[in-house]
């Protein structure tokens, strides 16, 4: 199977919590990445209502929040895969950060969000309707 993913996701074990519509549950981060993330929810997994879902977690011994929207992407079993669809600044500038430290190369994040600028203005370019 090739590998289609663009970001490099950073193995980084947190608690979370997953929510929709008024309603949480708690799971385990595995990895993130900029485009997206993977959780654990062994129990009162989330539906396939409609509706934003949020995934937010705390940085390391720290007060740091990161919220992202996120959409169902995949599913195997408890792990649910997440592709971001958005991320308030902080939460941005702090992902941004964290990337960096764990890629080590500085040439590898400028390529991470030269691809992530691309991708957002792609699918926010007008297209017609049929």
């Amino acid at each position: 199977m090739r590998e289609r993913r663009r970001f490099q996701r950073i193995f980084y074990s947190a608690a979370a919590e997953l929510s929709q519509n008024g309603e949480s549950w708690p799971c385990e981060l595995i990895d993130i990445s900029l485009k997206g993330a993977l959780v654990r929810c062994s129990h009162n997994q989330p539906s396939q209502q409609e509706g934003g879902k949020y995934l937010s977690f705390y940085l390391s011994e720290s007060d740091i929040s990161i919220k992202m929207a996120v959409e169902l992407a995949h599913q195997e079993g408890e792990k649910l895969g997440f592709y971001c669809h958005h991320t308030d600044i902080n939460s941005a500038t702090h992902l941004r950060r964290m990337v960096e430290l764990n890629l080590g190369c500085e040439e590898l994040l400028f390529r991470e969000l030269t691809q992530l600028l691309l991708d957002n203005n792609e699918s926010s370019q007008p297209t017609d309707a049929c």
